[in-house]
């Protein structure tokens, strides 16, 4: 078991609750954050630019991922940019492919070309990594986001699939792999395991933080009164040879 102290990973919080997003700064374990629009619509976000601005001036000192959502190339290079506008540390979430499944290269090529950091989300395949890859600047920072969780949601073993996604990133070295959609605390440490740079953690992942390198013992006996003690409070009973226990 690797303690958390020697965690190599860098974790981003997701989400998109401002309060959650004002505790969370205060931790030195949190290296960025990340949101999307389904996010926000889900926390109720009124106005996507006033959030967007908040949570950016709120952690001036770590990168925020903010997503376009146009659906024309054009449109998103113009949101892109408006984005990239609001702060220093604004990374820009450019998903892999439009609604159609065109391959949003233009788009990434454009803005790495001209200096915007970039995540490029919503991706599964190590094909389009590499695809991702020859649209990255050599000397541009980028983010490419691979949703190891949901390719485990598939029934594929994701550390294989993301140690074969970071090989096809290391002709650029300004890029880091993030390992999105995590189902587990235990990814973190198999995302640390393989090398990969970055993670992203919800904060109802976060909370389980406490447990790592837990005495399982310890554990079992908690399991066990919290099973009998729900029991209790329930006011369960069942018949037994004639006599209710």
């Amino acid at each position: 078991m690797t303690s958390l102290s020697a965690l190599r990973i860098k974790i981003f919080a997701d989400g998109a609750d401002l309060a959650s997003i004002a505790k969370l700064a205060t931790n030195p374990l949190i290296k960025g954050f990340t949101t999307n629009p389904t996010l926000m619509a889900k926390a109720g976000v009124p106005d996507y630019e006033v959030f967007g601005r908040a949570v950016l001036a709120m952690v001036p000192d770590r990168p925020v991922s903010l997503e376009v959502f146009a659906d024309d190339f054009d449109a998103m290079i113009a949101q892109a940019r408006a984005i990239a506008g609001w702060g220093r540390n604004a990374n820009i979430k450019i998903p892999v492919t439009d609604t159609k499944g065109r391959f949003a290269g233009p788009v990434i090529r454009a803005l790495a070309d001209s200096g915007v950091v970039v995540n490029v989300t919503a991706i599964m395949t190590q094909q389009q990594v590499e695809a991702v890859a020859e649209c990255l600047a050599h000397d541009v920072p980028a983010i490419v986001s691979v949703f190891a969780g949901r390719v485990a949601d598939t029934g594929r073993d994701p550390v294989p699939h993301m140690e074969r996604c970071l090989a096809a990133l290391k002709a650029r070295p300004k890029a880091e792999l993030l390992w999105a959609s995590p189902r587990e605390l235990l990814n973190i440490f198999q995302a640390d395991a393989i090398g990969c740079p970055i993670i992203t953690v919800t904060p109802d992942m976060l909370a389980k933080l406490a447990l790592i390198g837990k005495d399982l013992d310890e554990y079992s006996l908690e399991t066990v009164k919290m099973f009998h003690g729900d029991a209790m409070a329930a006011g369960y009973s069942i018949r037994a040879c004639g006599k209710e226990t």
